[in-house]
């Protein structure tokens, strides 16, 4: 079976949405950051860059989430276009990369900027606020001609996009982005009426993860820090 290691971030639910997809069975087993657990010798030997989500299936070893959604695409047959089908499936990869490349980490640093980065921050703040909205647009701008990425066919890119569009006014620190980006919004909602959006938020709620934001959770999520400390002494 599917060993499928996870927490609550964007780019572990974009796969959990996936496997609900697919209704391939999996064991989910849960990876408290804040707590460190990423770290521990037993997950760095499946995902030596220490971060969620990872997945086992068999002798294979998959980590990234988009790396994931591919294989999970190409093993199943579906959300993905076949190699036979070169032209769609150029456009599902470019646009899969744009969103791991561009849409995750501009959205993340825009995220560890706008809400937990001590002052000054300014500079770094407009840096990757601007760069999320730039990113954000270009995908508002395709959606607003196309159902999904791939016209009326959904794909893994839809599922990359809706893990990070469902954070959407925490990234961009407003509460009503939706005005801006309509298209996104419609997508969004498609999205989560569909069965496998119930199944990834009971997924999401099955296990109480560390929600404090503590010296112990930052000392696990921002270990940058401690060089400070260092520099500083």
């Amino acid at each position: 079976m599917i060993q499928f290691y996870y927490g609550t971030a964007p780019n572990p639910m974009k796969v959990a949405l996936m496997l609900a997809e697919t209704a391939l069975e999996y064991e989910a087993i849960p990876v408290d950051t804040r707590k460190g657990e990423q770290f521990d010798e037993s997950f760095l030997r499946i995902n030596p860059n220490g971060k969620v989500p990872a997945l086992v299936d068999g002798d294979a070893v998959v980590f990234d989430s988009n790396a994931i959604l591919l294989y999970l695409g190409d093993k199943t047959g579906q959300f993905v276009p076949p190699v036979e089908r070169s032209v769609d499936r150029a456009s599902l990869l470019s646009w899969l990369m744009f969103i791991a490349s561009g849409i995750g980490p501009f959205s993340g640093q825009s995220v560890h900027f706008r809400h937990i980065a001590p002052e000054p921050k300014d500079y770094a703040l407009n840096r990757f606020d601007f760069e999320a909205h730039r990113h954000w647009t270009v995908a508002e701008n395709h959606l607003a001609s196309h159902r999904y990425f791939l016209g009326e066919n959904y794909s893994i890119a839809d599922m990359a996009l809706w893990g990070w569009a469902r954070m959407l006014p925490f990234v961009l620190g407003s509460e009503n982005p939706w005005n801006e980006y309509p298209n996104i919004k419609r997508c969004l909602d498609e999205i989560n009426a569909r069965p496998a959006a119930e199944k990834v938020e009971n997924l999401r709620t099955a296990h109480t993860f560390k929600s404090e934001m503590d010296d112990e959770a930052k000392r696990h999520m921002f270990p940058q820090n401690e060089r400070l400390k260092v520099t500083q002494s």
